[in-house]
């Protein structure tokens, strides 16, 4: 049985050990049956900060500012149960490799499968992969523990299976 874990490694100041049975509860995850449909926006980080604090702002001055209640402690996890327990989701990979700090040089990365074979794409079009990592609330097991889907949803019906490693170089 294959470790259900995948690396990323190579010129990287971090290498990360990833395991994606967590990102179920993570905010980040996309939903796989709609992702590739709906129109994509590019905005980089500060638009998408600013965004967030306006809509805040509006929300305090719409319905004033919430006060401190000592028996929450600010983490509240809210979901959907029925959508985790069916839902078939994709962890943008973009966070991790930057997190694994790559070196200035890194133009590349290869992706290595449990089967030994390897392929090799920019490091720009990796930053827009999406990693599958659920389907139909199920962890990939079979052919896991991630696919890999291009950002632009071109592979969206032949993913890259079986990934065991990234090696960015």
């Amino acid at each position: 049985m294959q470790e259900f874990v995948f690396f990323i490694g190579g010129e990287v100041n971090h290498p990360l050990t990833i395991d994606p049975t967590v990102w179920i509860f993570d905010e980040r995850k996309v939903d796989l049956l709609t992702y590739f449909k709906e129109e994509k926006l590019e905005e980089d980080d500060e638009t998408l900060y600013t965004k967030a604090i306006s809509a805040q702002w509006d929300k305090e001055l719409t319905e004033g500012s919430e006060p401190p209640n000592p028996n929450k402690n600010g983490n509240e996890i809210k979901y959907d149960k029925q959508k985790l327990i069916n839902g078939t989701y994709g962890m943008p990979l973009r966070p991790f490799l930057i997190n694994a700090n790559p070196s200035d040089t890194v133009n590349q990365v290869t992706v290595e499968r449990h089967d030994g074979t390897k392929e090799s794409y920019d490091y720009d079009k990796a930053l827009t992969f999406i990693l599958g990592f659920s389907n139909q609330g199920k962890p990939l097991r079979e052919d896991g523990p991630v696919h890999i889907y291009f950002g632009d949803g071109s592979n969206q019906d032949s993913p890259v299976r079986q990934v065991k490693r990234l090696i960015l170089k």
